[in-house]
């Protein structure tokens, strides 16, 4: 009973390295992506890239907030140190001392299909008292 249970764990508790399914070989993939969005109308400016050389992750992410500063968050990951990032911020907050009316949009199409019945429902039940 006791070789039993020690056979259930394992030998290093401290092997992070993923196992991969049987049958399955995990092979890494390199890859890369960025996008950014700048709207002026909406006051909308963040962006994010992102590089992998298949074992670890290298990125930086960066978004203005309600406050004026630019926050920039850089990265890096991989299986034996983790998660590990850099916070940095750029400007002075800003806060204003009267504020203007809420930032509203109007929909840009209004749809143009409206159904000309309401459906009601098969089977009206009636109420039963006792």
């Amino acid at each position: 009973m006791v070789v039993a249970a020690a056979a259930a764990f394992p030998s290093d508790p401290n092997d992070v390295e993923p196992k991969a399914l049987p049958g399955y070989k995990d092979t890494p993939i390199p890859y890369n992506y960025a996008y950014g969005v700048k709207d002026d109308y909406a006051g909308t400016d963040f962006g994010h890239n992102e590089n992998s050389d298949g074992s670890a992750v290298k990125g930086s992410y960066n978004v203005v907030l309600p406050d004026g500063r630019i926050q920039t968050v850089s990265y890096v990951a991989d299986h034996y140190n983790g998660y590990q990032a850099q916070v940095s911020y750029k400007g002075e907050a800003q806060y204003p001392h009267e504020y203007g009316p809420p930032v509203t949009f109007k929909p840009q199409y209004q749809p143009s299909y409206q159904p000309s019945y309401q459906p009601q429902p098969s089977y009206n039940p009636q109420p039963s008292y006792q």
